[in-house]
């Protein structure tokens, strides 16, 4: 018997002054609270109880004791509801990671939605396009678009995403559209810090076709290179969720569909695994479906 156990047998002994009705309480038979009791006063090196065939009694040691067993027993039991609260409870503080466009498009708007209904949750969002490790950072959770390599992180597919290239309709109307990769040579290319590497694309569903570029205009923002096609002065190449609205309002038009890559997945990930904190559960369980009825996740 380990010896918290010991200390409740002990309690349990001196509030009912009894081993017999001790061991009910605990669960154990009568020899066994006897025994555990025996045991803590031989670790103790004192007696804790005086014994009749009558009555069982505290001894002024066992009366010191118990004072302070009492308190070492709440004190555990507060620390077991606490940590039990932030396991079962969205509560603290919640850290994300994911890419910039995709935090500003998508994480951002949704979690707010989160955070209205868990006030007792906080959230720090870093917005990066890099592969950030989540243990040496300190996050609780990454949007992860491409191929997952294997590790011990818990994954949940929220869906995909295109690589796409796109122009405005008036761009069209003036240079004509691209019908094979390879007449892009003949077009205006913007390319951005983002799109790696930033003279070379590949096509087709195995990527084994390439196609070297030569951009007449880089620029270090995503956003900026899109405004720019969005005005009609280029082509440019981004993930399909970047330009969702563009597509779906016709600013933007895509052009090579039929020699596209093959769609990237698109991950929720954390490490706990089922059992991470209830912050951690309880965004995903949020987020997932929201993401999941998104058109141009899909």
């Amino acid at each position: 018997m380990d010896r918290l156990q010991a200390l409740k047998v002990f309690v349990a002994v001196a509030d009912a002054e009894s081993f017999a009705q001790a061991a009910r309480a605990t669960g154990l038979s009568a020899p066994s609270a006897t025994r555990a009791v025996s045991l803590l006063e031989t670790t103790l090196g004192a007696r804790l109880f005086t014994r009749s065939t009558r009555q069982v009694k505290l001894t002024e040691a066992g009366r010191m004791y118990l004072g302070e067993v009492r308190d070492i027993l709440a004190h555990l039991q507060a620390a077991d509801d606490m940590a039990s609260g932030v396991a079962n409870t969205p509560v603290g503080q919640l850290r994300i990671t994911c890419p910039q466009e995709f935090g500003r498009i998508h994480v951002a708007p949704l979690l707010t939605d989160f955070l209205d209904e868990h006030p007792r949750v906080r959230a720090d969002v870093l917005m990066v396009d890099r592969i950030v490790n989540l243990v040496e950072e300190g996050l609780d959770i990454a949007v992860r678009i491409g191929h997952l390599p294997s590790s011990e992180l818990s994954a949940v597919r929220i869906g995909q995403v295109r690589r796409v290239i796109c122009g405005s309709p008036d761009y069209f109307a003036t240079h004509g559209r691209p019908q094979t990769p390879s007449d892009l040579a003949s077009h205006r290319v913007i390319s951005s810090g983002s799109t790696l590497p930033l003279d070379e694309w590949r096509f087709g569903r195995d990527e084994t076709h390439s196609v070297r570029v030569n951009p007449q205009l880089t620029v270090s923002s995503l956003a900026a290179a899109i405004d720019i096609a969005r005005r009609g002065w280029g082509l440019c190449r981004v993930l399909s969720y970047q330009v969702g609205t563009d597509l779906e309002s016709g600013t933007l038009q895509t052009v090579l569909e039929d020699h596209e890559p093959a769609s990237l997945p698109v991950h929720l990930v954390h490490v706990e695994g089922r059992r991470a904190a209830a912050k951690v559960r309880a965004f995903i369980d949020f987020a997932v479906p929201r993401w999941r009825r998104i058109e141009v996740l899909n």
